[in-house]
């Protein structure tokens, strides 16, 4: 009770405030997304780069995306650890600003990815440090459509399997934003054979 009171008569963030407004009316937009993470565990590691694409009428939408990589610093420092990885061709934005900026590029879109709800979690833990709320997108997984598909419950997929599979040729050089392409194409693949809409 308590927590609901105080969470009643908390101020978000304006940018946060201007999120929300658009909920008001549904997308058929979808933003397909990857990050880069130290770790698995959410609650103790953090994002260090995000690569994101716009799927819109069942067209990729290579002018419509969004790059951050985030120098964790102090995360590396804290933890002991090298110093964290450089992505010399992204963009590189303080947490608070790539999650910000993100926010804004994707609006009130259908968020698509690989074992999406770990990218959501990492992404809602680093939102709640800068005092605002969980992220209100609907999300579909790959891997889970994939599953459907070939009719698969008990196995688990990485992306370049799922992209073999369908005959999707992989990028040597991994980064967030090819891995993002490769799930936009999969993702339309995956669509047309389930008859999402």
């Amino acid at each position: 009770m308590i927590d609901w009171l105080k969470n009643r008569t908390k101020e978000y963030p304006e940018f946060w405030k201007n999120y929300l407004k658009k909920f008001d009316q549904k997308s058929k937009k979808f933003v397909v997304l990857n990050l880069d993470t130290t770790g698995l565990d959410s609650n103790k590691d953090v994002i260090l780069a995000m690569g994101a694409i716009t799927v819109e009428n069942n067209q990729i939408c290579i002018g419509s995306t969004f790059e951050a990589a985030i120098p964790q610093y102090h995360f590396f420092h804290k933890n002991d650890m090298l110093e964290p990885p450089s992505y010399p061709d992204l963009p590189k934005m303080v947490e608070p600003i790539a999650l910000e900026s993100f926010l804004q590029f994707i609006e009130n879109a259908t968020l698509v990815g690989h074992r999406i709800n770990f990218d959501i979690d990492m992404i809602n833990v680093a939102l709640e440090k800068m005092g605002c709320g969980n992220i209100k997108n609907e999300a579909l997984d790959i891997e889970i459509m994939h599953k459907k598909f070939v009719d698969i419950d008990d196995k688990n997929f990485s992306i370049d399997q799922i992209a073999a599979h369908y005959k999707i040729p992989t990028s040597e050089s991994q980064s967030t934003s090819n891995d993002a392409y490769i799930l936009s194409i999969i993702f339309l693949r995956l669509k047309q054979k389930l008859g999402i809409k």
